[in-house]
């Protein structure tokens, strides 16, 4: 089992930055693959971006390219989603989940334990 909460969520201007945090509960944190997904009002959830176990490996979603950036501590249990220049459409609750696989997926119904959500709001 592993339990997911996050946190660093706010309300920023466009432009600006936030740091997003998971921290995870468990023995084998450093075996799963980790990804960040978002979900704005109405519309469906979106993958952001995953990170291997080793954190070696990173896909992103091509809208957060060159803006987000993925890091993981797994001695410390801890994923991390570095947010800059942000844009209001990257408005949304986001949250951080867990798949027990080395390989990234952008497919959200194959990761296994999710954290409740942190909601980051954009103005313009």
């Amino acid at each position: 089992q592993v339990q997911l909460v996050e946190s660093g969520g706010g309300l920023v201007q466009a432009g600006g930055s936030l740091r997003l945090s998971c921290a995870a509960s468990g023995r084998t944190f450093s075996s799963y693959t980790m990804g960040w997904f978002r979900q704005a009002p109405g519309k469906e959830r979106e993958f952001v971006g995953g990170i291997s176990p080793s954190g070696g490996s990173k896909d992103y979603v091509d809208s957060v390219k060159g803006r987000f950036t993925m890091s993981r501590d797994n001695g410390k249990k801890m994923m991390y989603l570095q947010m800059n220049s942000l844009k209001p459409e990257d408005t949304a609750v986001y949250s951080c989940a867990a798949r027990r696989s080395v390989v990234i997926t952008r497919d959200p119904k194959n990761y296994d334990y999710w954290g409740q959500g942190t909601q980051v709001t954009v103005s313009s």
